[in-house]
């Protein structure tokens, strides 16, 4: 799955000096840091005589400023500014609910949206297979921890206390039956979620049923929420390296481009 873009941005036709010159905002939102003259225009592929006039008008507007002493170019106070209105403005569920309809439509396997709840990660979005055998989610599910796919990804990467908490929920209520796993194994499975980027269960929680989840995480790299894929072990194609893993690696890093992630 490519870049989420919206409707302006597929099929019209733009101008073309403002995506040359866009070149150059790209580059220095890319590098996180001011960059010289001659740095900033290799990375935007143009001369440093043609990149020039682009940055003196982009500094007259706020979006680029000059460090005073070194020279170098740095995003201004405008980019700041847009960048915060942007994010108040993204609602991270509402983006990432036509991304699982596609997902569900081009992989033939369920997908849905998990955020963190108050007992752990809780589907709030659902988009069902078309094909004729598949499996069914429910919005306000509660998912385990250490028996779904979702439960691990948001065990590896929210705060400990908090994962801590609801795991005690989980186990005082008998969430999950499956085999106990000791303080050496789990940690060992929130490193492996970790190393791949990704969390898989495969029959697991239910015989028969596989998923993958990827994190969506935000610009100060906190996890939002979770793109999950789920369906019969027979057809579910759960290799870390494996086409459906990586079309759900891509939506999720997609979304979490577009919500400010590095």
């Amino acid at each position: 799955m490519d870049d989420v873009t919206s409707p302006v941005e597929r099929g019209s036709r733009g101008i073309q000096s403002i995506e040359v010159g866009g070149q150059l905002l790209l580059a220095l939102a890319h590098h996180g840091r001011p960059m010289a003259l001659k740095d900033l225009a290799r990375e935007a592929g143009m001369a440093p005589a043609k990149a020039h006039p682009y940055l003196v008008s982009f500094g007259k507007l706020g979006l680029i400023e000059q460090e005073a002493g070194s020279g170098r170019y740095g995003l201004g106070p405008l980019a700041l500014q847009l960048g915060l209105i942007s994010l108040q403005q993204f609602d991270p569920v509402r983006l990432a609910t036509p991304l699982i309809e596609e997902l569900a439509l081009s992989t033939g396997h369920t997908m849905s949206i998990a955020v963190w709840g108050n007992r752990g990660p809780t589907i709030v979005r659902v988009a069902e297979a078309p094909s004729p055998v598949h499996v069914a989610m429910r919005h306000g599910t509660v998912m385990s921890l250490r028996g779904t796919a979702s439960g691990w990804l948001f065990a590896a990467y929210r705060a400990r206390e908090e994962v801590q908490a609801v795991l005690a929920q989980e186990l005082a209520l008998g969430g999950f039956n499956g085999a106990p796993l000791d303080g050496a194994a789990f940690e060992a499975q929130l490193a492996e979620v970790r190393r791949q980027g990704m969390a898989r269960v495969v029959d697991q929680a239910i015989p028969g049923v596989s998923a993958l989840a990827a994190p969506v995480f935000d610009g100060s790299g906190a996890l939002l929420l979770s793109i999950t894929g789920i369906g019969p072990s027979a057809t579910f194609d759960t290799a870390w390296d494996g086409a459906l893993a990586g079309a759900i690696r891509r939506c999720a890093a997609s979304l979490s481009r577009r919500l400010g992630a590095a």
